[in-house]
């Protein structure tokens, strides 16, 4: 096939030639402009609520295996740089494989640009397409539930339909699908870099009162900041470290990090190690697919969402202070309420659906959250949640809590 849509439209403006292709996994073919990089990407396709911040979102480790519609139509006019990337190997293209936007990109207008986004996706490798109607693709999801898919690039229009329509029907979906081994880091390393402060940069904790060590299922950059600003040396390990490799370590604490896939999947050789970690007794702290397999490993299970949520202008409520915070999510996967047994208590709850968002054990200082408290939507609504880490350390070891904050 060649795509041939040249011509004038009806608003007089004469129309680029296809030069990309959305295909969805029904046979659906939705012809747009290519950007990024060339060839095909297959995946689940989701959407992103979220105005601001498409440079974290498109390398969040989170979203490996899907290709992310963003609602928001001007995506790329702020540029790229080199302090926005959330995978910890900044080379690497770990997070969404390809992007669908509604108009083309624009040259960028910002003091920190480095980089033009077309640029930046080819270099990472992300393909992407434009002149798409992302408010019915939206509608569509919202209706069906997210559907798989693939995205061709070809400068030049050339495209083997029947081949793209196979490669999309053919992709098996997110459900049972171990991503982590996609992401997670190949070795143990130290991370000393603290938050971003204005006109300071990133800062290095050299005094930290606490050692933690955090489970790489897909972690992002600034939820290892958090951390070591909070206080704590920061010890990264591989996803398939086995409790005895950590509890050898000697942490005050363990966190277990985002990522992407379906939770039962990478719990089957996961949930063990977070059980026995649980049973030692260490403060333990999860976020999202961390939070979704300590759940799997306290006796509850998970179940997949019919669209995710995926933004930042989600409200959740704490149930134990009462507040309502703004927070970031990316999930298509959730914690079945109904499952959880006696003695773990739901903290949090989503106030667009009531889905779970967080929960902890009674008798242990163990706590998770589904969403993303590193992110800053509120802007700081969610960062309470690793001083309250904290003091689960410093109540461990015999020390006053803190005042969250």
């Amino acid at each position: 096939m060649t795509a041939t849509n040249a011509g004038i439209s009806d608003d007089g403006w004469a129309e680029a030639p296809v030069t990309a292709l959305l295909v969805l996994a029904d046979g659906t073919v939705i012809e747009g402009y290519g950007l990024g990089a060339t060839g095909t990407a297959v995946g689940e396709v989701c959407f992103n609520t979220a105005m601001t911040g498409y440079q974290e979102i498109l390398t969040d480790p989170s979203y490996a295996g899907q290709i992310i519609t963003f609602t928001f139509p001007h995506i790329g006019n702020i540029g790229t740089n080199a302090e926005d990337v959330e995978t910890v190997d900044m080379d690497h293209a770990a997070g969404a494989r390809a992007v669908v936007l509604k108009a083309s990109i624009t040259d960028p207008s910002n003091y920190r640009s480095l980089q033009h986004l077309d640029a930046w996706l080819k270099e990472r490798g992300i393909l992407g397409i434009s002149g798409i109607d992302t408010r019915a693709l939206t509608a569509l999801i919202r209706e069906k539930g997210m559907p798989n898919a693939v995205i061709a690039h070809a400068p030049d229009g050339r495209f083997d339909l029947d081949a793209l329509k196979a490669e999309a029907a053919g992709f098996p979906g997110l459900v049972g699908m171990d991503l982590v081994p996609m992401v997670t880091c190949a070795q143990m390393y130290e991370w000393t870099e603290t938050p971003w402060e204005w006109g300071e940069g990133f800062g290095a904790q050299t005094a930290p009162d606490y050692h933690v060590v955090a489970v790489d299922y897909g972690v992002k950059r600034n939820i290892l900041r958090l951390l070591a600003g909070a206080g704590c040396r920061v010890t990264v390990v591989p996803a398939t470290t086995s409790a005895e490799t950590i509890r050898n370590l000697s942490p005050d604490g363990v966190f277990l990090s985002n990522g992407p896939g379906d939770p039962a999947a990478t719990g089957a050789y996961a949930v063990p190690e977070i059980r026995a970690l649980v049973d030692s007794g260490l403060p333990v702290f999860g976020i999202c697919l961390g939070h979704q397999m300590l759940a799997i490993a306290l006796g509850g299970s998970t179940m997949k969402m019919h669209q995710g949520h995926h933004g930042a202008n989600h409200p959740v409520k704490d149930h134990t202070t009462g507040k309502v915070e703004i927070t970031s999510m990316n999930h298509g996967f959730a914690v079945d309420r109904d499952s959880l047994p006696g003695g773990v208590e739901e903290t949090h709850v989503s106030l667009f659906d009531g889905s779970n968002c967080g929960i902890r054990l009674k008798d242990r200082p163990v706590f998770s959250v589904q969403y993303h408290p590193e992110a800053s939507p509120g802007p700081r609504d969610s960062h309470y949640l690793f001083t309250r880490f904290v003091n689960l350390i410093r109540e461990a070891k015999g020390e006053a809590a803190l005042a969250e904050r």
